[in-house]
């Protein structure tokens, strides 16, 4: 019987969040209830993510604990899904039997044909890339995500094959979603009670959308989602240097919603490395973003990703790289060592010393984390308005965020859920800030 509880455990990034969320809204037509409790699920899905390091032995862990969890249960149909399952299908169908079906991330439209299929006993894998199906699919299901900052899918897959990145042999080709069905979508997850939404996508800003001999782009959605009065804030990520167009530049001189924060992956500052990586843009086209942006707003802040250690680097071009952080003081970034990903050009190379990069890890996340304090404790004694999403569990306090994306923890009353409120900030870590309402400040909330 194709019914009971469904645990779907996520790996990664905010479009695996985004997936996750769908493959619920699916399975929910076959009868499946969400459960959080990982000892009672009928279905056990593991949504995975390839871009970090030994992402195909936290699989292989986590299926071992799902075994010990059930070695006195019903085993449950278990599902590995995502990018991992796209790599590493053919390795995994032979290594791990308690595996039943197996799902790539093009594929989940098909969970529920697979579901059906389980009861006859068969092994399922299903990897092809359909992405035009899938969405095709998700548009006619009714997003449920009744989060108050919400995640909209707008573009997948990507056509930049970076020497180091495996998401265009997992996720496929770039490919842009129909701009009338996120519109439409969004409209699900305002209804819903988002105040916020995340626009998602490998290279989020290169989405592009032609009907009728016109295009559209994210400054489209953008512009567009402004007009909707209930939605307060407007995000995207992840975004390519290549892509910050210039009407995406111009849309933080006039957005009211486009909130001033920009995530953009350069993953090295050195000319030298971005050449080796395949990233076809230098530093100075990174830096002519960053002074366009800040020019219109100087309150726009920018956080990175960075690879160290890549095959090549040195420490002339780590320094480099140092030198990149102390220009654009980042607020908050990723940093991690480089580790190859098979199929992928770099996976030939030979790396760097493994004590040499962890020392350079070690340097750049001081650093790092040194300006993100220093942004936080800038804040302490101001007003920062914060939109509120929860309360914490077993605690009389109240978790929201502010306009750079920092957790925002304070008192407050259950009516201002949802709402943008003035929250003086009174201390901080390198996390979050801790506050309480400032009665002094006009708050739309009121």
């Amino acid at each position: 019987m194709l019914n009971g509880k469904i645990f779907i455990k996520t790996f990664g990034c905010q479009m695996n969040e985004y997936d996750s969320n769908r493959i619920y809204d699916s399975v929910s037509k076959l009868g499946f209830v969400k459960t959080t409790n990982q000892s009672n699920a009928d279905c056990y899905i593991l949504n995975t993510c390839h871009i970090r390091d030994k992402a195909k032995e936290k699989v292989y862990h986590e299926i071992g604990r799902v075994k010990k969890l059930y070695r006195d249960k019903k085993k449950p149909i278990m599902v590995v899904a995502g990018c991992v399952a796209q790599a590493e299908n053919e390795e995994m169908v032979k290594r791990e039997p308690y595996i039943d079906i197996i799902l790539g991330p093009q594929s989940y439209h098909k969970v529920n044909e697979l579901l059906k299929n389980h009861i006859a006993n068969l092994k399922q894998e299903e990897t092809e890339f359909d992405t035009i199906s899938k969405f095709g699919y998700f548009d006619q299901i009714k997003n449920n995500d009744n989060k108050i900052s919400a995640f909209l899918t707008i573009q997948e897959g990507c056509d930049k094959f970076c020497h180091f990145c495996v998401v265009p042999y997992t996720r496929g080709p770039e490919y842009s979603r129909p701009f009338n069905k996120i519109i439409a979508e969004a409209e699900q997850l305002i209804e819903n009670g988002a105040k916020e939404i995340t626009l998602l996508g490998q290279n989020v800003n290169a989405y592009s959308y032609k009907e009728n001999s016109k295009e559209f782009r994210i400054s489209h959605l953008i512009n567009h989602l402004e007009q909707f009065s209930e939605l307060e804030r407007i995000r995207y990520t992840t975004s390519h240097p290549r892509d910050m167009t210039d009407d995406l530049i111009d849309c933080y001189s006039y957005s009211n919603k486009l909130m001033p924060f920009v995530h953009l992956p350069i993953q090295s500052g050195s000319n030298k490395m971005l050449e080796l990586m395949n990233r076809k843009h230098t530093v100075d086209d990174y830096l002519k973003v960053y002074e366009r942006l800040k020019k219109i707003n100087p309150e726009i802040e920018f956080s990175s990703d960075f690879i160290i250690g890549y095959p090549g680097e040195t420490d002339n071009d780590f320094q480099n790289t140092i030198n990149l952080v102390k220009e654009i003081k980042f607020i908050n970034s990723f940093s991690f060592i480089y580790s190859p990903r098979p199929g992928t050009p770099a996976a030939k190379l030979s790396l760097v010393d493994k004590d040499v990069a962890k020392d350079r890890l070690t340097n750049i996340q001081s650093l790092l984390e040194e300006y993100q304090i220093k942004k936080n404790k800038s804040l302490i004694g101001s007003s920062v308005e914060v939109l509120v999403e929860n309360k914490l569990k077993n605690q009389n306090k109240y978790f929201g965020r502010n306009i750079y994306l920092n957790s925002v923890i304070f008192e407050c009353e259950q009516k201002y859920i949802g709402k943008v409120i003035n929250v003086k900030v009174t201390k901080v870590n390198r996390n979050t800030l801790f506050g309480k309402i400032d009665h002094n400040k006009n708050m739309r909330a009121a």
